[in-house]
């Protein structure tokens, strides 16, 4: 088994977005070839209303799909194909945008004021960037949850890990999606397939992640001696991206560690993104801004909001 090196270790930046939104964003907006299949996560933690309640009004997406994952407070949606409805702590949203779909998310908050939850963006490959538009909608009861003997705790929200399976399904880059808090001072490996990309973000307490402990793990074959030095701490709101192996193994610190661990099937496509639509080429691009403009967008859906 070959532990994978961490390639980078960043901390997510402060940005804006919606119609006002203060979140963090882990990645996104740039190359982001390291995370193909993924495009972008925001962490939108905030226990201020004003800096949140603005939300995301009515806006368009083609090309991708958006996991919204929440943790505390409620977010109210709804969409054009007729969808509404309010996820709360624990649930998540799926949401396929395809050929095109017009949507909101308004973040409510809990009865504390904390809004926290985190949104992916992940890619579609060419043959479905214009696909139906579908969604799922997965509550809190509905995830698996396993509980190692070391104190270990996952929840799958998709993909297959440790013998269980996430709810949401029938999605293209095949993701793995865990929520992952490992007990202080705990050492865990946890498996990660090969042919994969695979990231994690870090949301409470610190832990070391890779060679975090003597001795150090025996690298791959493509990272030398030099290159295996351990690596600080990631802790809150750090944004850890692995390189090549088939694990990811991580030494809780005093508080334990609590992360999300995301892996996908690169999609190796050329991407052509502008704001909340990603294309393959310029012109597929200009085309759906095109038909926002000629009102022609939405393709067999139930009416533009």
């Amino acid at each position: 088994m070959s532990i994978r090196p961490v390639k980078r270790l960043v901390a997510a930046k402060p940005t804006v977005e919606g119609a006002g939104v203060h979140l963090r964003r882990a990645f996104g907006f740039g190359n982001t070839a390291d995370f193909d299949p993924f495009l972008l996560l925001d962490d939108f933690r905030n226990d201020v209303p004003e800096d949140y309640l603005a939300g995301f009004p009515w806006h368009p997406h083609r090309g991708i799909e958006t996991i919204t994952y929440v943790l505390a407070g409620t977010v109210e949606h709804g969409d054009s194909m007729g969808n509404h409805g309010e996820i709360a702590s624990g649930d998540v949203q799926w949401m396929t945008a395809g050929s095109g779909i017009i949507h909101q998310e308004m973040p409510k908050g809990d009865h504390a004021g904390r809004m926290h939850g985190f949104q992916l963006w992940a890619n579609l490959p060419a043959s479905l960037k214009m696909t139906a538009p579908r969604y799922q909608e997965v509550k809190a009861p509905e995830i698996p949850e396993i509980k190692d003997d070391d104190g270990t705790h996952v929840r799958v929200v998709c993909g297959n890990f440790w013998g269980k399976t996430g709810p949401v399904d029938g999605i293209a880059a095949e993701p793995i999606y865990l929520d992952v808090s490992v007990p202080p001072g705990r050492r865990k490996t946890l498996p990660v397939g090969t042919t994969r990309h695979a990231f994690a973000y870090v949301f409470a307490g610190s832990g070391k992640f890779c060679n975090a402990s003597e001795p150090l793990a025996v690298p791959t074959e493509s990272v030398g001696w030099l290159d295996t030095a351990p690596p600080t701490a990631a802790d809150n709101r750090s944004l850890v991206l692995f390189d090549r192996g088939d694990e990811v193994a991580v030494q809780a610190g005093d508080e334990g560690i609590r992360f999300l661990l995301v892996s996908g099937k690169p999609l190796e496509e050329p991407v052509a993104w502008y704001g909340p639509i990603v294309m393959n080429t310029q012109e597929q691009l200009q085309q759906a801004f095109k038909d926002l403009e000629k009102g022609t967008f939405l393709k067999g859906a139930k009416g533009q909001k």
